[in-house]
Protein backbone atom coordinates (compact mmCIF):
# COMPACT_ATOMS: atom_id res chain seq x y z
CA UNK A 1 0.00 0.00 0.00
CA UNK A 2 1.59 3.34 -0.98
CA UNK A 3 2.40 5.71 1.85
CA UNK A 4 1.04 9.22 1.82
CA UNK A 5 3.56 11.97 1.34
CA UNK A 6 3.72 14.32 4.30
CA UNK A 7 4.11 17.31 1.95
CA UNK A 8 0.98 16.37 0.03
CA UNK A 9 -1.85 18.89 0.88
CA UNK A 10 -4.48 16.19 0.51
CA UNK A 11 -2.65 13.95 2.97
CA UNK A 12 -2.28 16.78 5.45
CA UNK A 13 -6.01 17.54 5.18
CA UNK A 14 -6.85 13.89 5.82
CA UNK A 15 -4.56 13.87 8.85
CA UNK A 16 -6.20 17.03 10.22
CA UNK A 17 -9.67 15.53 9.76
CA UNK A 18 -8.55 12.34 11.48
CA UNK A 19 -7.14 14.32 14.37
CA UNK A 20 -10.30 16.38 14.68
CA UNK A 21 -12.43 13.24 14.70
CA UNK A 22 -10.14 11.64 17.26
CA UNK A 23 -10.35 14.73 19.47
CA UNK A 24 -14.15 14.65 19.30
CA UNK A 25 -14.22 10.96 20.21
CA UNK A 26 -11.86 11.53 23.14
CA UNK A 27 -13.99 14.43 24.33
CA UNK A 28 -17.14 12.32 24.04
CA UNK A 29 -15.43 9.53 25.97
CA UNK A 30 -14.46 11.94 28.74
CA UNK A 31 -17.99 13.34 29.01
CA UNK A 32 -19.50 9.85 29.09
CA UNK A 33 -17.06 8.76 31.80
CA UNK A 34 -17.97 11.74 33.97
CA UNK A 35 -21.67 11.05 33.45
CA UNK A 36 -21.29 7.35 34.22
CA UNK A 37 -19.19 8.09 37.32
CA UNK A 38 -21.78 10.56 38.58
CA UNK A 39 -24.60 8.09 38.00
CA UNK A 40 -22.67 5.30 39.74
CA UNK A 41 -21.95 7.45 42.80
CA UNK A 42 -25.56 8.62 42.90
CA UNK A 43 -26.75 5.01 42.63
CA UNK A 44 -24.59 3.93 45.57
CA UNK A 45 -25.82 6.84 47.67
CA UNK A 46 -29.46 6.26 46.76
CA UNK A 47 -29.18 2.54 47.48
CA UNK A 48 -27.82 3.28 50.97
CA UNK A 49 -30.90 5.42 51.60
CA UNK A 50 -33.25 3.35 49.43
CA UNK A 51 -35.50 2.41 52.35
CA UNK A 52 -35.91 6.05 53.38
CA UNK A 53 -36.60 7.04 49.76
CA UNK A 54 -39.20 4.31 49.42
CA UNK A 55 -40.87 5.34 52.67
CA UNK A 56 -41.00 8.91 51.35
CA UNK A 57 -42.69 7.69 48.15
CA UNK A 58 -45.12 5.58 50.20
CA UNK A 59 -45.96 8.40 52.62
CA UNK A 60 -49.12 9.59 50.76
CA UNK A 61 -50.60 6.09 50.93
CA UNK A 62 -49.56 5.67 54.58
CA UNK A 63 -51.20 8.96 55.58
CA UNK A 64 -54.50 7.95 54.03
CA UNK A 65 -54.39 4.53 55.72
CA UNK A 66 -53.71 6.13 59.10
CA UNK A 67 -56.57 8.58 58.55
CA UNK A 68 -58.89 5.61 57.93
CA UNK A 69 -57.73 3.96 61.15
CA UNK A 70 -55.75 1.23 59.40
CA UNK A 71 -52.11 0.33 60.04
CA UNK A 72 -50.03 1.34 56.98
CA UNK A 73 -48.76 -1.80 55.32
CA UNK A 74 -47.14 -2.90 52.07
CA UNK A 75 -46.30 -6.52 51.35
CA UNK A 76 -43.98 -8.50 49.11
CA UNK A 77 -44.75 -12.06 48.01
CA UNK A 78 -41.37 -13.17 46.67
CA UNK A 79 -38.10 -13.50 48.56
CA UNK A 80 -36.21 -11.21 46.18
CA UNK A 81 -39.03 -8.73 45.54
CA UNK A 82 -38.04 -6.25 48.26
CA UNK A 83 -34.38 -6.34 47.22
CA UNK A 84 -35.11 -5.64 43.56
CA UNK A 85 -37.61 -2.96 44.58
CA UNK A 86 -34.87 -1.14 46.49
CA UNK A 87 -32.61 -1.53 43.46
CA UNK A 88 -35.26 0.16 41.30
CA UNK A 89 -35.58 2.91 43.90
CA UNK A 90 -31.83 3.47 43.72
CA UNK A 91 -31.91 3.61 39.92
CA UNK A 92 -34.87 5.97 39.99
CA UNK A 93 -33.19 8.25 42.52
CA UNK A 94 -29.83 8.14 40.74
CA UNK A 95 -31.47 9.27 37.51
CA UNK A 96 -32.90 12.32 39.31
CA UNK A 97 -29.71 13.16 41.17
CA UNK A 98 -27.29 12.69 38.28
CA UNK A 99 -29.38 14.39 35.60
CA UNK A 100 -27.94 17.90 36.21
CA UNK A 101 -24.38 16.62 35.82
CA UNK A 102 -25.31 14.63 32.71
CA UNK A 103 -26.97 17.72 31.24
CA UNK A 104 -23.87 19.80 31.99
CA UNK A 105 -21.60 17.24 30.34
CA UNK A 106 -23.86 17.15 27.28
CA UNK A 107 -23.86 20.93 27.08
CA UNK A 108 -20.06 21.11 27.41
CA UNK A 109 -19.73 18.62 24.56
CA UNK A 110 -22.15 20.43 22.25
CA UNK A 111 -21.46 24.07 23.19
CA UNK A 112 -18.05 24.45 21.44
CA UNK A 113 -19.74 23.79 18.09
CA UNK A 114 -22.38 26.50 18.58
CA UNK A 115 -22.23 30.21 17.87
CA UNK A 116 -22.59 32.66 20.73
CA UNK A 117 -26.14 33.56 19.70
CA UNK A 118 -27.06 29.86 19.57
CA UNK A 119 -25.65 29.34 23.06
CA UNK A 120 -27.75 32.20 24.36
CA UNK A 121 -30.82 30.75 22.66
CA UNK A 122 -30.43 27.20 23.98
CA UNK A 123 -29.20 27.96 27.52
CA UNK A 124 -32.64 28.92 28.94
CA UNK A 125 -34.18 25.69 27.65
CA UNK A 126 -31.46 23.60 29.31
CA UNK A 127 -32.12 25.35 32.61
CA UNK A 128 -35.90 25.06 32.33
CA UNK A 129 -35.88 21.33 31.47
CA UNK A 130 -34.94 19.89 34.91
CA UNK A 131 -36.92 22.58 36.74
CA UNK A 132 -40.15 21.79 34.90
CA UNK A 133 -39.60 18.04 35.25
CA UNK A 134 -39.24 18.38 39.04
CA UNK A 135 -42.35 20.59 39.16
CA UNK A 136 -44.33 17.94 37.28
CA UNK A 137 -43.14 15.16 39.57
CA UNK A 138 -43.93 17.31 42.63
CA UNK A 139 -47.45 17.97 41.32
CA UNK A 140 -48.01 14.23 41.00
CA UNK A 141 -46.65 13.51 44.49
CA UNK A 142 -48.31 16.27 46.49
CA UNK A 143 -51.63 16.69 44.67
CA UNK A 144 -52.43 13.68 42.48
CA UNK A 145 -51.28 10.86 44.77
CA UNK A 146 -53.46 11.80 47.77
CA UNK A 147 -56.57 12.09 45.62
CA UNK A 148 -55.89 8.94 43.58
CA UNK A 149 -54.95 6.78 46.57
CA UNK A 150 -58.03 7.91 48.49
CA UNK A 151 -60.15 6.93 45.48
CA UNK A 152 -58.57 3.47 45.27
CA UNK A 153 -58.92 2.86 49.01
CA UNK A 154 -62.62 3.78 48.88
CA UNK A 155 -63.33 0.31 47.46
CA UNK A 156 -62.40 -1.40 50.72
CA UNK A 157 -65.27 -2.99 52.64
CA UNK A 158 -65.27 -3.71 56.39
CA UNK A 159 -67.05 -7.05 56.04
CA UNK A 160 -69.79 -7.49 58.64
CA UNK A 161 -72.76 -9.85 59.10
CA UNK A 162 -71.06 -12.71 57.29
CA UNK A 163 -69.84 -10.58 54.37
CA UNK A 164 -66.14 -10.97 53.49
CA UNK A 165 -63.78 -8.14 54.26
CA UNK A 166 -62.23 -6.42 51.27
CA UNK A 167 -58.85 -4.93 52.14
CA UNK A 168 -55.96 -3.52 50.13
CA UNK A 169 -52.71 -5.47 50.37
CA UNK A 170 -50.48 -3.50 48.02
CA UNK A 171 -47.20 -5.05 46.92
CA UNK A 172 -44.06 -2.97 47.26
CA UNK A 173 -43.02 -3.52 43.62
CA UNK A 174 -46.45 -2.72 42.15
CA UNK A 175 -46.74 0.44 44.23
CA UNK A 176 -43.28 1.61 43.16
CA UNK A 177 -44.08 0.90 39.51
CA UNK A 178 -47.27 2.97 39.71
CA UNK A 179 -45.50 5.84 41.49
CA UNK A 180 -42.64 5.90 38.97
CA UNK A 181 -45.07 5.77 36.05
CA UNK A 182 -47.10 8.72 37.32
CA UNK A 183 -44.10 10.85 38.29
CA UNK A 184 -42.46 10.21 34.92
CA UNK A 185 -45.73 10.97 33.10
CA UNK A 186 -46.22 14.31 34.86
CA UNK A 187 -42.52 15.17 34.57
CA UNK A 188 -42.50 14.52 30.83
CA UNK A 189 -45.79 16.36 30.41
CA UNK A 190 -44.29 19.48 31.99
CA UNK A 191 -41.61 19.47 29.29
CA UNK A 192 -44.26 20.40 26.70
CA UNK A 193 -43.62 24.17 26.92
CA UNK A 194 -39.87 23.59 26.53
CA UNK A 195 -40.30 21.36 23.47
CA UNK A 196 -42.80 23.61 21.70
CA UNK A 197 -40.92 26.80 22.56
CA UNK A 198 -37.70 25.31 21.23
CA UNK A 199 -39.45 24.32 18.00
CA UNK A 200 -40.80 27.84 17.70
CA UNK A 201 -37.37 29.30 18.38
CA UNK A 202 -35.80 27.41 15.48
CA UNK A 203 -38.74 28.19 13.18
CA UNK A 204 -40.38 24.75 12.94
CA UNK A 205 -43.74 25.90 14.34
CA UNK A 206 -45.50 29.18 15.06
CA UNK A 207 -47.87 30.32 17.76
CA UNK A 208 -50.60 30.87 15.18
CA UNK A 209 -50.37 27.24 14.13
CA UNK A 210 -50.60 26.08 17.75
CA UNK A 211 -53.75 28.15 18.21
CA UNK A 212 -55.22 26.81 14.96
CA UNK A 213 -54.77 23.16 16.04
CA UNK A 214 -55.82 23.75 19.63
CA UNK A 215 -58.88 21.47 19.46
CA UNK A 216 -56.82 18.57 18.14
CA UNK A 217 -54.20 19.19 20.82
CA UNK A 218 -56.87 18.91 23.51
CA UNK A 219 -57.88 15.51 22.18
CA UNK A 220 -54.22 14.50 22.14
CA UNK A 221 -53.86 15.61 25.78
CA UNK A 222 -56.71 13.36 26.90
CA UNK A 223 -55.33 10.49 24.80
CA UNK A 224 -51.88 10.89 26.34
CA UNK A 225 -53.41 10.97 29.83
CA UNK A 226 -55.50 7.87 29.13
CA UNK A 227 -52.42 5.92 28.02
CA UNK A 228 -50.04 6.89 30.83
CA UNK A 229 -52.32 7.49 33.80
CA UNK A 230 -53.99 4.72 35.85
CA UNK A 231 -57.50 3.74 34.73
CA UNK A 232 -59.38 6.13 36.96
CA UNK A 233 -61.13 9.30 35.93
CA UNK A 234 -59.52 11.47 38.61
CA UNK A 235 -55.90 10.85 37.63
CA UNK A 236 -56.58 10.93 33.90
CA UNK A 237 -58.53 14.17 34.15
CA UNK A 238 -55.85 15.74 36.34
CA UNK A 239 -53.09 14.89 33.87
CA UNK A 240 -55.18 15.98 30.89
CA UNK A 241 -56.07 19.33 32.49
CA UNK A 242 -52.40 19.90 33.36
CA UNK A 243 -51.43 19.15 29.75
CA UNK A 244 -54.05 21.55 28.41
CA UNK A 245 -52.79 24.30 30.71
CA UNK A 246 -49.21 23.60 29.63
CA UNK A 247 -50.27 23.75 25.98
CA UNK A 248 -51.78 27.19 26.51
CA UNK A 249 -48.57 28.30 28.23
CA UNK A 250 -46.65 26.90 25.29
CA UNK A 251 -48.62 29.12 22.91
CA UNK A 252 -47.64 32.21 24.90
CA UNK A 253 -44.02 31.09 25.15
CA UNK A 254 -43.87 30.30 21.43
CA UNK A 255 -45.20 33.76 20.58
CA UNK A 256 -42.44 35.35 22.66
CA UNK A 257 -39.53 33.34 21.25
CA UNK A 258 -40.60 32.58 17.69
CA UNK A 259 -38.49 33.98 14.92
CA UNK A 260 -39.98 37.05 13.29
CA UNK A 261 -39.78 37.15 9.51
CA UNK A 262 -37.26 39.57 8.15
CA UNK A 263 -38.48 42.35 5.88
CA UNK A 264 -36.49 42.54 2.66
Amino acid sequence: MPRLNASDPAAAQMDNKAMRLQDHLLELRRRLLWSALTFALAFVGCYIFSRQIYLFLAAPLAHIMVAKGEPPRLIYTALSEAFFTYMKVALFGAAFVSFPMVAVQLWQFVAPGLYRTEKRAFAPFLIATPVLFVLGAALAYYFVFPVAWKFFLSFEAPGNQGAPRIQLLARVSEYLGLVMKLMMAFGIAFELPVALSLCARVGLIQAAGLRHYRRYAYVGCFTFAAVLAPPDAITMTGLAVALIGLYEISILAARMVEQTPRVA
